[in-house]
């Protein structure tokens, strides 16, 4: 008797339908690495024409330095506005309309007249896209468990290196064929197709509609905190600077970007100038270590979640990261001296992989450290601070360059920059863990 109720309960199992656990984050990470992908493309179009301008505007280093650098300023004054907004507005909205604003700055910049014009359309770029990376961190935090974060952050900031490494041939063909100004115009068309497909698919995973139930429960099942659920932030945005981590963060990064805002500045000019390639081999020998960093980021993030997954703190597995990928980018400080190109090429190429080795960890910290619902606070902050790396490297370096007329001097600041960011994240950064505010609730939000 019982056998046979047995079989009758396996056959109505078998009748039921099954519900098949959909994979919509991963989608959702697609259009993240899209996003970072146009924005890197779009900021490294003015790297790739920058031997074109300088002759056309009659500018020299130390103006082009300057030009370079004026996207720093309001990117990295924008970054914690543009943090509030994601986390009060939500994701959705905070995002559209960043890659909206920097993609018509982008076209905008095809009408340039000189130095004063291309100052100008570099900050409104620097306005837009200060609202990318916050967004994206809010993102992971609402969609990925723990133990995926670090994939994630992998593969959307790993959009970084596809938009540099294809900026330069791409752009470098467009500009060969048609001048300098329909790079900009095409790249700013990009990114207005990707607002128009982010807007129509993207939803919080409680309101989405492709979630299904047990995606939904794997997400929250797999938090520690779990941004999105309430609409409450714990403490105000300043107050995260009293917190250790917060401050080593920051610093560590803005070490990290001094020196790989050189490959998205000054690298091709140093191809063509000390390296003596012609424009259209600078521009496929240029793609070579964002390509090289692309493969490390991915298989770096990969391996952290691993580890993670396998029993490691995440203390240990996030530092195991930051600190030997800023160690092996003080590789930099090497590739001027080498008298072979080639041999200066692969020196680039591990410091290139070390930074982004870092740099999928830093994009994990946000999620991994931040209060509730301040995950994109946190992301921009740390941004924001980083990114005055951005402000001085390009600026340091076109003074170097002028005043020495050598760009040996300028990559062993990079080499020593990187390793004062390993030792910052050594020990600086201490128990990566969620910061646990002592006052009460601090603001309400109202997501979208």
């Amino acid at each position: 008797m019982s056998m046979e109720l047995e079989k009758n309960q396996e056959i109505k199992n078998q009748s039921k339908p099954k519900i098949k656990k959909t994979n919509v984050r991963w989608k959702i990470s697609i259009l993240l690495w899209a996003a970072i992908a146009v924005n890197y493309l779009d900021r490294t179009v003015l790297s790739a024409t920058t031997p074109e301008l300088m002759k056309d505007f009659g500018l020299n280093a130390a103006e082009m330095g300057l030009i370079m650098s004026a996207f720093f300023w309001s990117y990295a004054l924008f970054q914690i506005p543009a943090g509030w907004l994601a986390d009060k507005v939500g994701q959705r909205f905070s995002l559209a309309f960043s890659v909206a604003w920097w993609s018509v700055a982008t076209a905008l910049t095809a009408a340039s007249q000189g130095l004063k014009s291309l100052l100008i359309f570099r900050v409104l770029l620097g306005v837009g896209e200060a609202g990318a990376y916050p967004s994206s961190a809010g993102v992971t935090a609402k969609w990925f468990p723990d133990k995926e974060r670090t994939r994630v952050s992998a593969i959307f900031d790993s959009g970084s290196k596809v938009g540099t490494a294809l900026a330069m041939p791409f752009v470098v063909w467009l500009m060969t064929a048609y001048g300098w100004k329909v790079p900009f115009i095409v790249s700013g068309l990009l990114g207005l197709i990707w607002v128009c497909i982010w807007w129509a698919y993207y939803r919080d995973p409680e309101k989405h509609m492709y979630v299904s139930k047990d995606e939904l429960k794997y997400i929250r099942d797999g938090q520690v905190k779990k941004d999105g659920l309430n609409q409450i932030k714990p403490i105000k945005w300043y107050e995260l600077l009293k917190y250790r981590n917060i401050l080593a963060m920051c610093v560590g990064f803005f070490l990290l970007n001094y020196a790989i805002y050189f490959f998205i500045t000054w690298f091709p000019t140093y191809l063509v100038n000390d390296r003596g390639f012609e424009l259209m081999k600078m521009g496929w020998v240029s793609m070579i270590p964002p390509l090289f960093g692309l493969l490390a980021e991915l298989a770096a993030g990969a391996f952290s979640d691993h580890l993670y997954s396998k029993g490691h703190s995440l203390t240990f597995v996030r530092k195991l990261n930051l600190v030997g990928g800023m160690l092996l980018a003080t590789s930099i400080a090497f590739a001027g001296l080498v008298s072979s190109p080639v041999l200066s090429i692969v020196l680039m190429s591990i410091s290139y992989g070390g930074l982004t080795t870092a740099a999928c960890a830093i994009w994990s910290l946000p999620g991994d450290v931040a209060p509730p619902n301040m995950t994109s606070v946190v992301g921009g902050l740390q941004n924001c601070v980083s990114n005055f790396g951005g402000i001085l490297g390009p600026i340091v370096t076109g003074f170097i360059i002028s005043a020495t007329g050598s760009f040996i001097p300028a990559l062993i600041v990079s080499g020593v920059a990187t390793l004062l960011g390993a030792i910052t994240y050594m020990f600086w950064l201490g128990k990566v863990e969620p910061i646990v505010p002592k006052s009460g609730p601090a603001d309400k939000t109202v997501a979208m």
